[in-house]
């Protein structure tokens, strides 16, 4: 979860994500935990912003070969 989409917007000030966004945000990722959990894997949670928590990932691992991520679209 990067902090910086819970702070106001560049043009408005409003939240990027309000609370019904962030409860159904939770929830779907407790929905994503639960059923990988059922199939026998996991999934790592963290706060910060990805550029940071990432790189942290990637060195307590240690053996990573490949990243993968997408960019938030920005409209002008």
């Amino acid at each position: 979860f990067d902090p910086r989409h819970y702070l106001g917007t560049h043009c408005y000030g409003f939240p990027k994500t309000g609370p019904h966004r962030l409860r159904f945000l939770l929830e779907s990722v407790k929905d994503l935990r639960e059923t990988l959990k059922k199939k026998g894997s996991s999934l790592v949670v963290r706060k910060g912003k990805p550029e940071d928590v990432v790189c942290d990932l990637i060195t307590q691992l240690g053996s990573v070969s490949a990243v993968a991520f997408h960019e938030e679209v920005r409209e002008i």
